[in-house]
């Protein structure tokens, strides 16, 4: 990127940054008065009223998800592309190291049914698969819910138990610890094999560690992105056959150049 377009860049950024600061002031002045917002502007952590969501440093929430009022997030969990935790007429809960995958929706309920009050509290370690609902309901430690899965008011997941893809578990279910339930309704389907219970766990800690590696591509300058871009491109590995063919002869770098997939792009001597 040239100089006039490195100018270019910062007065954007400064433009953009100074209305930032001037739409954080106007809100503040404002104080609890309601303003009707007339373009749609994205915001990942939003509070309503006077809940405001708390999230745990080393969170990742991506940058098209959003956190809605009275929720907590616990340690080192991550809340996928797309997600929406609306805590509103009631509180949402989120353990450690759990991982909310893309476009599920988790919502609450003021009372559910039997009158109870009815908030949604996901434990430590449980894996939330994509585009699953979770409505006022209950799912403990170490826990799996699949894809497309919806769990109504009321519902129980115990501790290590598994929801299958697509299953619609009714109000007020339990689903026992160690058990599979799938289908629509959901029923028993049979218990967890070893393998299983092992995959549950290691589902966890794999989107924790990936959940880094995403927070760190997220939180890169512009700067850094094109240096990358650039030393991507020139150091681009393929093999001599493929070089060969096309007539490329390919510098090869005088320093260590890490294109891994456990972080950013690292330049070592």
């Amino acid at each position: 990127m040239g100089t006039l377009g490195r100018v270019v860049y910062r007065v954007g950024f400064w433009v953009r940054e100074t209305g930032q600061a001037l739409d954080r002031l106007g809100c503040r002045l404002q104080g609890n008065y309601a303003f009707q917002e007339q373009l749609s502007r994205h915001r990942t952590i939003m509070n309503l009223f006077d809940k405001l969501p708390t999230v745990a440093e080393n969170v990742f929430v991506a940058p098209s998800a959003a956190v809605i009022g009275d929720v907590k997030i616990g340690a080192r969990s991550s809340i996928w592309y797309g997600c929406v935790l609306r805590g509103d007429v009631n509180h949402i809960r989120i353990g450690s190291e759990t991982n909310i995958q893309d476009n599920t929706l988790v919502h609450v309920a003021k009372t559910n049914i039997s009158g109870n009050v009815a908030p949604t509290i996901v434990g430590d370690k449980v894996t939330i698969g994509h585009n699953a609902v979770l409505h006022a309901c209950i799912v403990e430690d170490q826990s799996f819910v699949g894809m497309g899965a919806t769990l109504l008011d009321g519902v129980v997941v115990e501790n290590g138990a598994m929801v299958a893809a697509g299953a619609l578990v009714t109000q007020n279910t339990r689903v026992p610890s160690g058990q599979i339930w799938a289908g629509n309704p959901a029923r028993f389907l049979r218990e967890l094999t070893e393998e299983e219970k092992v995959f549950i766990l290691k589902s966890a800690d794999n989107y924790s560690n990936l959940a880094e590696i995403h927070a760190k591509e997220n939180a890169k300058s512009f700067e850094e992105i094109e240096t990358e871009k650039l030393l991507r491109k020139k150091w681009a590995e393929q093999s001599d056959d493929y070089d060969s063919h096309l007539g490329i002869i390919r510098e090869k770098p005088t320093v260590g150049i890490s294109f891994g997939n456990k972080g950013p792009l690292k330049v070592t001597n």
